[in-house]
């Protein structure tokens, strides 16, 4: 697992971006009040981790999923959180599917693209030997009446 406590710290820059947005401008917080937001932050993750994970051991799973998540969050007692994490949820999911689309339709036109390109190719390949049998038959022609 980690070596030192402090490998279970969330990122600092992370917390105070956090900070920032959580309070109005012109407020100002200490490194003192942030560090120690930052441990709070860790220790809420990390139990919120380990409570999702005995649901998860309970259903014979290696794999966290959002409905361990849930179910730790309703028995830790923070239920006034489980809606508003839904929602996160769902936006997620959204995006993610939003995503997978564009992914997949980057790759249609890529092999569209390829797929046009490989037909110039042939077209391209099949001119070169219409031209290549059209010297031949006109050399063939030639010989013909050089032997006459």
């Amino acid at each position: 697992m980690a070596e030192r406590p402090e490998d279970l710290n969330l990122p600092n820059a992370v917390i105070t971006r956090i900070i920032k947005e959580a309070l109005p401008d012109g407020v100002n917080v200490s490194k003192e009040a942030r560090r120690a937001i930052s441990q709070a932050a860790s220790v809420f993750v990390l139990y919120a981790t380990s409570c999702a994970n005995n649901f998860a051991m309970k259903a014979k799973r290696k794999t966290l999923n959002a409905g361990d998540v849930m179910a730790a969050m309703e028995e830790m007692e923070f239920e006034r959180f489980l809606e508003p994490l839904r929602e996160a949820l769902e936006v997620y999911k959204k995006g993610q599917k939003g995503k997978k689309e564009v992914s997949e339709q980057k790759r249609k036109d890529k092999e569209k693209k390829t797929d046009s390109e490989n037909d110039k190719t042939r077209d391209e390949e099949d001119e070169e030997e219409r031209m290549d049998e059209e010297v031949e038959a006109e050399n063939e022609g030639e010989e013909e009446e050089v032997e006459n």
